[in-house]
């Protein structure tokens, strides 16, 4: 079961399942909320703020790899298995900048910032 310190994006469903997000004094930790063995993705700060920065840019992320599977799941980290419609709906809210908290914004290591 999850826990209150989890958040979602605010582009799921009401009462969706969908990927969760949260920290804690070792990292940051993503996972899957319909997911029935409970896998968590455990993460740094900067490892989320790579993943996050890419999904904005468009970018592959250095630290976290995401990948498709031929039927429609997306792979975060090798270890979060989630539906296409679910990833969407978190990339939204990473666009939108909901879980920017969680990890270093690496847009404030541009030139000129």
């Amino acid at each position: 079961m999850l826990e209150s310190d989890w958040q979602k994006s605010s582009y799921c469903g009401e009462g969706d399942a969908c990927l969760n997000v949260a920290a804690d004094a070792s990292g940051v930790r993503l996972t899957e909320s319909s997911d029935p063995d409970g896998l968590i993705l455990h993460t740094t700060p900067d490892a989320f703020a790579s993943l996050t920065h890419a999904l904005k840019t468009g970018g592959p992320s250095p630290d976290i790899d995401v990948t498709r599977t031929a039927d429609g799941l997306v792979r975060v980290g090798g270890v979060i298995t989630t539906t296409h419609e679910k990833w969407d709906a978190f990339v939204l809210g990473v666009r939108a900048g909901e879980f920017d908290h969680f990890g270093r914004d690496r847009s404030l290591d541009l030139p000129g910032r």
